[in-house]
């Protein structure tokens, strides 16, 4: 897994000929935790490379007809799981897109399966005092999401990245540190990363 390269010159999004030769075939799925941006920084991203971009806590809700939080309360976590996956094996079948997933996708090692045969992984990393100041700016986030332990907000970020951070380490061809950077600057860094993959395949 490679890490970002540090900032050179402008951030600005240099135009974008055409989606870099190995996504050809394959999806772009972008990881991390929530409040890390992938929902906006994968809009954009799609938006460069003219492709598809799809959200898949929005598809789950689309396919079940419930919100994330209908489904909590009424599956619990383990049902929701269940739903994600069969979500997830189902858009991985679809013609490349920039697929931004949820926090907790990866949990499972069939999906985290899925990702690596079907496409490249970016893992946007964020801190859990990034994750707080995002999630206070956006309550609709936190509303979306039930927590997932009766911890204190900052102690259950804690604990769920230490059990996640290495599963998305796992599944990711690169990394890109979010912290103190906003969406165009992210997009930036993501762009050059799958750029940087012309001439190399992924590491699966």
């Amino acid at each position: 897994m490679k890490k970002d390269a540090p900032p050179r010159g402008s951030e600005s999004i240099a135009p974008q000929p055409a989606c870099p030769a190995i996504l050809n075939e394959k999806h772009l799925y972008l990881t991390g935790y929530r409040g890390s941006g992938k929902s906006a920084v994968g809009r954009a991203v799609a938006r460069r490379l003219q492709r598809p971009w799809i959200d898949l806590d929005d598809e789950i809700e689309s396919q079940s007809g419930r919100s994330i939080q209908d489904i909590f309360a009424s599956d619990g976590e383990e049902g929701f799981r269940d739903l994600e996956q069969a979500v997830l094996e189902a858009v991985s079948k679809r013609a490349p897109a920039v697929i931004s997933l949820g926090g907790g996708a990866v949990l499972r090692e069939a999906n985290r399966m899925r990702i690596r045969s079907s496409g490249v992984s970016v893992w946007l990393q964020v801190d859990a005092d990034t994750v707080l100041q995002r999630l206070h700016r956006d309550a609709s986030t936190s509303r979306r999401r039930p927590p997932l332990t009766g911890l204190p907000p900052r102690q259950e970020i804690q604990t769920l990245l230490a059990k996640r951070e290495p599963l998305y380490a796992e599944v990711a061809s690169y990394q890109i540190d979010t912290t103190g950077r906003g969406v165009r600057a992210i997009t930036n860094r993501v762009l050059q990363a799958i750029g940087a993959t012309l001439d190399q395949p992924p590491k699966v």
